[in-house]
């Protein structure tokens, strides 16, 4: 006996599109932009700008290196606000001078940046992108400890230590901590999985980063 369907399919139907797919990762720091006053865009005009409103544009997928990711450069952002200080949220790229030396709040931001990420143990996974990874590869155990007894070092650690006591208050607590715990959390229930994982790409022989 041949069993039939009925009218349980109809030729013309059309699924609807009733939620949408965003990586769990992203979600848990786009949530913490929200949480912070930011309004992240992206954008393939520019790497990273902000321009005082509280709107942060950051470069697309397609225009990022491939160990990039939208929670490394928000975090990056925030630790460039809070290391120029809460009010910088209202000033153009947190008061920094894109084509200028090199400001010691640059290096600050970093050891906020290596802080932070220790605290889940992602120190890798969070570093920056471009030239200034240099400087955070160099970056002690402690974060603040110097790298040498320069002048420099000095006033980076002092600013360092000050934006480690800033993120720890509002605005910014208790958010950037707890995102930063919830993406340890995401790595931890992924290690289950890494060993088994292969790439869809024959070609592709990089490790995922939640290795490093």
């Amino acid at each position: 006996m041949r069993m039939e369907p009925g009218d349980k399919h109809d030729p013309d139907y059309e699924r609807p599109i009733a939620s949408r797919y965003v990586d769990p990762c992203e979600v848990i720091w786009l949530a913490t932009a929200t949480r912070l006053g930011l309004h992240i865009r992206r954008s393939p005009l520019v790497f990273s700008a902000t321009d005082g409103s509280g709107r942060l544009q950051l470069s697309t997928r397609d225009d990022l290196d491939e160990d990039d990711c939208l929670a490394q450069m928000l975090l990056h952002e925030i630790c460039h606000w809070c290391t120029n200080g809460v009010e910088t949220q209202h000033v153009r790229d947190w008061g920094f001078a894109l084509d200028g030396p090199t400001d010691p709040r640059e290096h600050a931001a970093l050891r906020l940046q290596a802080w932070l990420a220790d605290e889940a143990e992602l120190r890798t996974f969070f570093g920056p992108t471009g030239v200034y990874r240099q400087y955070y590869e160099l970056i002690p155990e402690d974060p603040t400890k110097p790298i040498d007894e320069s002048e420099w070092e000095a006033h980076v650690c002092a600013l360092a230590q000050a934006a480690i006591q800033r993120i720890q208050s509002p605005p910014f607590a208790p958010h950037v901590q707890e995102a930063v715990r919830a993406t340890g959390n995401l790595r931890s229930a992924l290690n289950t999985f890494i060993s088994d994982y292969r790439p869809i790409e024959d070609e592709d022989t990089l490790p995922l980063i939640w290795t490093t």
